[in-house]
Formats: structure tokens, C-alpha cells, sequence
């Protein structure tokens, strides 16, 4: 636990925390190290709260970059969240994977592919049980 932590949690960890609950759609709680302060505070409690894009704007975006970058692997929540908080379709990720294709190479969208798939998979498996 962080030295904000053990002193009482600040306001701004505290709306750190909740927007980071919210962004990845399971309850976070506090940590250690600066890295993790900075993370919430100023990550999730400042920039991911800002006004003028919702979540899956951010979203969207940070899937693109993390494509482009070839860092699909940390995509993997993203991609989770994104299809636990209904702000992206099993249909919407496959066409964000083929049109990312295109524009950051096909390694990279096929990267996130790989990705993608397990996630679509489960949501479809989900879905037709759910249907039954």
C-alpha cells in the first residue's frame, strides 16, 4: 500500500481509483510506487476525466496507438473492458483489427487480431448461451 494510503487516501487517489474501476470495469485499489500514483492521480484522476471524449473515444484511440506501436499485448484489457462496459461490439473490434490493417501494417492489426479473437469468442459464446 502507498504512503497515501496508509496516511488516509486523498481525494484525488480516491477519484483516481474510481475512474480506473470504471475505465477497466473491475474494482481497482490502491498501490505501491510512485508509477502507480502517477498512473492514478494524473492518468485516470486528470486526463481520463477530462470533458470532450468519452471512454470509448479514449478507447478507440488507445487501441490504435497501442496497434501501431506493436504493444498489442497490452491491448488485451483494453479490449476486455471495452467489451465488459458495452462500448465496443464483438463486430466493431473485428473491423477496428481489419481497418487498423491498414494503417499501421498488417503485422501489427494481425497482432491485435490474436488479440481480439479470444475476447469476440467468448462474448459470441456467452451470448448464444445467454440466448438459449
Amino acid at each position: 500500500m502507498s504512503d497515501t494510503a496508509d496516511a488516509g487516501m486523498s481525494p484525488e487517489r480516491e477519484h483516481g481509483l474510481a475512474m480506473m474501476t470504471e475505465v477497466y470495469g473491475f474494482e481497482m485499489s490502491d498501490g505501491p510506487g510512485d508509477y502507480f500514483a502517477e498512473t492514478a492521480d494524473h492518468l485516470f484522476g486528470r486526463i481520463w476525466s477530462r470533458p470532450g471524449l468519452s471512454h470509448r473515444d479514449r478507447r478507440l484511440l488507445l487501441l490504435g496507438a497501442l496497434t501501431a506501436q506493436g504493444n498489442t499485448d497490452i491491448a488485451d484489457i483494453q479490449v476486455g473492458a471495452a467489451l465488459g462496459n458495452g462500448e465496443l461490439t464483438p463486430e466493431e473490434l473485428e473491423e477496428i483489427v481489419l481497418f487498423l490493417c491498414y494503417y499501421v501494417g498488417w503485422p501489427n492489426g494481425t497482432s491485435l487480431g490474436n488479440v481480439v479473437g479470444p475476447h469476440v469468442a467468448r462474448a459470441r459464446k456467452s451470448a448464444h448461451r445467454a440466448e438459449s
